[in-house]
């Protein structure tokens, strides 16, 4: 099972399309940003830009070496306008590995715990909700 959580946070872009989306509610670049440079600070191996799906973005990293994704997608506002974060984990995998099933195979506690970490201890993130067993 894929690890995945949601987060609020009143910091980030969740209603202004910018011409670099490639959907209209292609939200997240800023998210992805900051989580970039949190990881950064904190000594991880991540790319120095996030990649943009038509969903949402990606923030790819390594931890111990192995390569892994954190997804980013806007989940729109609730019946009380207020909208949240979805984030999982996935393998950086290639080609025929994602075909395979790649992607959801592998992907590490630690890689998992670096961003839990980072979510869970930033003042501007919120209403962190972890899957059962990842917490």
């Amino acid at each position: 099972m894929q690890p995945q959580v949601t987060f609020r946070s009143d910091r980030f872009n969740t209603s202004q399309p910018r011409e670099y989306f490639i959907n209209p509610d292609c939200f997240g670049d800023d998210v992805a940003a900051w989580l970039i440079g949190e990881l950064r600070s904190r000594g991880i191996d991540v790319d120095a830009e996030a990649g943009q799906e038509d969903f949402g973005w990606y923030v790819r990293y390594r931890v111990n070496g192995i390569p892994h994704c954190f997804v980013l997608a806007l989940i729109p506002p609730d019946g009380v306008g207020r909208a949240c974060w979805a984030g999982w984990f996935e393998r950086d995998a290639g080609p025929l590995a994602t075909l395979l099933g790649g992607r959801k195979r592998g992907i590490t506690t630690d890689a998992v715990r670096i961003v839990r970490d980072t979510l869970e201890s930033s003042p501007i993130i919120r209403d962190v909700e972890w899957m059962a067993g990842y917490a």
